[in-house]
């Protein structure tokens, strides 16, 4: 090796936290070769048995956990506690507050966004839920419909992520301690015992769930951009077209990552929500905009109406909340980790009542305007006949739903490059904020990881996105990650519990919590 290099791998070395790299590796080679070794067994057996047991026993506890975490967002903005600023009373922001909600927005929900938005609304339109009392395909299913997907994806899935972020931030710049997922477990193991075992464990189901999601991501995604391709211009793609995609990617999120947050991942969720922005706003403008004002807003006062009803409707259990509802509760579980842990790392100096806001509504409050003008044009298109967009879902499958959305409405070229860069910078931007928190997880404790091991990280969760589309391993990483994911609910609980035994001890200790104590007025 050439002096450079050797340097580099020395330093990878020296930095590395050997407990939690070796195990994750481990983990994942484990993983490949039951794969190649067992694959129908892995594939029809053992994982979905699993994770169906899992969702099966635990069903119950995860929609618990999840209105817990709305709650405990609520509180934080309306209590005392919201005043506390993370980092001490003269802390301020490192990041511009357009750039904090860019870079959190961007980070926390990937390009699953951009292709459930045309699709998942006419599923459950041509099938309603159970609490949805209208026939399918008419004007009260298409309400119920857009009210089901404001469900899945509006508050509780960015409340799980919030419910991590904050406990981890306060421990980390208000007691000093590391910025990990382990952290979580301070009040109970106290900071000079977070190299415990346990806590290791933490951060290597942290690190499993990231880059099982993350990677099936960067693998779908690829699969459905091309299959886009193939769709609207008709042009045959091969594995090395896959190949290439994905190796594109990789590059270009490993080196947002290795240039860090205010180079490099800063700059591209920036150019992210423009691009998410003007597609909104032209889609609203081009589109059926009568259509999607009236309908979209009838849906949203129904959803924000009907909230409790939807989250406690599964404790009746049902097929339909098993495959749809407690998936989402244990997905956006799995993605807590690195989403929290960043959503921490770049929240230093701002209040937690701010944390809590931007977290939870106003990241929802986007996410939720997104489905009001794609979903509502959908419906309408597909009603009316101006676009089959299910046929096309069933003919070639969900990723191409977008096609024949944005085909249908003038300038459609125009929309579907903007559609097309948005898949792009939307799974970069998730990519890049996940490499960084793997990378901190993998780095010994109060390291910041070098360029070396973002590299590393940035490469291996590229490499394997790559090998679960040769191996066709995705739906199974993509379960195995969500079963990983479930624990993650409870550990956010324990992380909860924790926090409010921190607050109630500096009761007890005669210091007032209160906004003026901490210096903490608003943002």
């Amino acid at each position: 090796m050439t002096p450079d290099i050797s340097d580099g791998v020395d330093n990878f070395v020296t930095e590395m936290d050997r407990a939690v790299t070796g195990a994750t590796l481990g983990t994942l080679a484990l993983f490949v070769v039951l794969w190649l070794t067992m694959t129908e067994t892995m594939r029809e057996g053992i994982i979905p048995g699993v994770r169906t047991a899992m969702l099966d026993t635990l069903g119950p506890v995860f929609l618990l956990l999840m209105i817990g975490f709305v709650l405990f967002a609520v509180v934080i903005i309306i209590g005392p506690w919201g005043g506390i600023r993370l980092g001490g009373p003269g802390a301020s922001p490192t990041y511009s507050y357009p750039a904090y909600f860019a870079m959190f927005f961007s980070a926390g929900i990937a390009a699953g966004i951009v292709f459930w938005a045309p699709s998942e609304v006419l599923f459950h339109s041509a099938s309603p839920p159970p609490f949805v009392a209208a026939e399918a395909g008419t004007a009260a299913a298409a309400d119920g419909a857009l009210r089901t997907v404001f469900f899945h994806w509006g508050i509780s899935a960015w409340a799980a992520y919030v419910a991590i972020g904050i406990p981890i931030g306060y421990y980390a710049y208000n007691r000093g301690a590391p910025l990990r997922v382990s952290t979580l477990l301070l009040p109970f193991i106290g900071k000079e015992n977070l190299s415990h075992p346990l806590a290791k464990l933490v951060d290597v189901l942290a690190v499993f769930a990231t880059i099982g999601g993350i990677a099936t991501s960067v693998g779908f995604v690829s699969n459905q951009f091309l299959s886009g391709v193939q769709y609207q211009w008709g042009a045959q793609t091969t594995g090395l077209d896959t190949f290439l995609l994905v190796a594109g990617l990789t590059a270009i999120f490993t080196i947002s990552a290795a240039t860090g947050v205010k180079h490099g991942i800063r700059r591209i969720s920036g150019l992210n929500a423009t691009l998410f922005l003007v597609l909104a706003v032209l889609t609203l403008v081009l589109g059926p905009t009568a259509y999607i004002l009236t309908n979209g807003s009838v849906a949203l006062v129904g959803y924000l109406a009907g909230f409790i009803q939807m989250s406690v409707a599964g404790f009746g259990g049902g097929s339909w909340f098993h495959s749809w509802t407690l998936f989402y509760w244990v997905w956006w579980f799995s993605w807590a980790p690195f989403a929290g842990l960043f959503l921490a790392a770049i929240s230093r100096g701002r209040t937690l009542r701010t944390v809590a806001a931007t977290g939870v509504f106003a990241t929802a409050g986007a996410t939720l305007a997104w489905f009001v003008i794609i979903s509502s044009t959908a419906l309408q298109l597909q009603t009316s006949g101006a676009a089959d967009i299910l046929a096309v879902i069933n003919d070639v499958g969900y990723e191409v739903a977008g096609f024949p959305l944005f085909g249908a409405l003038p300038l459609g070229e125009l929309l579907l490059f903007i559609f097309m860069a948005l898949i792009v910078t939307w799974i970069v931007t998730s990519a890049d904020t996940s490499t960084l928190t793997v990378a901190i997880l993998a780095t010994k404790p109060s390291t910041a990881p070098g360029t070396e091991s973002r590299l590393f990280w940035g490469l291996l969760q590229g490499g394997v996105g790559f090998g679960i589309v040769v191996l066709g391993a995705g739906q199974g990483l993509q379960s195995a990650a969500v079963i990983t994911g479930g624990p993650f609910g409870l550990i956010a609980l324990v992380g909860i519990v924790g926090l409010a035994m921190e607050f109630y001890r500096t009761d007890t200790e005669g210091r007032s919590i209160t906004a003026g104590a901490f210096g903490g007025s608003d943002d």
